[in-house]
């Protein structure tokens, strides 16, 4: 029989090869060299991670990855929405991987009743970033600006929520009697997925603002036409 150990390090593996093969989604037109320089789109990348990420080494490792297998990431927009399709792809590699972990024989009580309500919470993360990845990508710039309000609270909201359920499965695992191998390997998880989570609602506000900004301008500019 394998041991506790054994498994979990095959768990990881499946669960990195999962990440890594399911991080992006390519697009049919692969080859984006002829619509933009890549030099000057994984600058605008570095520039906004760092300007609005509090994880921006992983949000610039994230979306440089995305980047290479998609069209080019040029606009605010498309930033957010490849963030939380990559903060989407890595929960449901976690939301396995602890599914799994659910499943090892051996677990003490109180690790399986954590793990279990781990597996509830990431559900539900999976469920409410998969509403935020089809909110955004129907939301229009074009829309009136009480229906971007609208569409953006929606979204933001349902990124927050997956953020609480993340730490919500975290708080599971506080008490000093579980420890041990299973915690470790579902808290690095986890808390690589908040962190891209993170990010991913950062980028949220940062086009939310932008957008506002040159609706005001626009609208000013409308005004104060001859």
């Amino acid at each position: 029989m394998l041991k506790l150990s054994s498994i979990l390090i095959l768990l990881s593996l499946l669960y990195f090869h999962h990440t890594l093969s399911t991080a992006t989604k390519p697009s049919s037109n692969t080859n984006h060299s002829n619509t933009a320089n890549d030099d000057d789109v994984t600058n605008f990348i570095k520039a906004e991670c760092r300007a609005a990420t509090l994880y921006p080494s992983l949000c610039i490792q994230c979306l440089s990855t995305y980047n290479s297998t998609t069209t080019p990431l040029i606009s605010h927009k498309q930033l957010a929405q490849a963030a939380l399709s990559v903060s989407l792809s890595r929960a449901r590699s976690a939301a396995t991987f602890i599914s799994k972990a659910a499943r090892i024989r051996g677990l003490k009580p109180i690790e399986y009743r954590a793990v279990k309500d781990c597996v509830q919470n990431m559900a539900s993360t999976v469920d409410q970033l998969s509403r935020a990845v089809k909110e955004l990508g129907g939301w229009s710039g074009t829309h009136h600006q009480v229906d971007f309000n609208w569409h953006e609270s929606n979204v933001e909201s349902w990124v927050g929520a997956a953020l609480t359920f993340q730490n919500t499965c975290l708080d599971g695992f506080s008490s000093t009697v579980i420890g041990g191998s299973v915690e470790v390997a579902v808290r690095v998880r986890v808390i690589d997925c908040a962190q891209v989570t993170s990010n991913a609602l950062a980028l949220v506000h940062r086009y939310a603002a932008k957008h506002k900004l040159v609706s005001t301008i626009s609208s000013e500019s409308t005004v104060n036409a001859p």
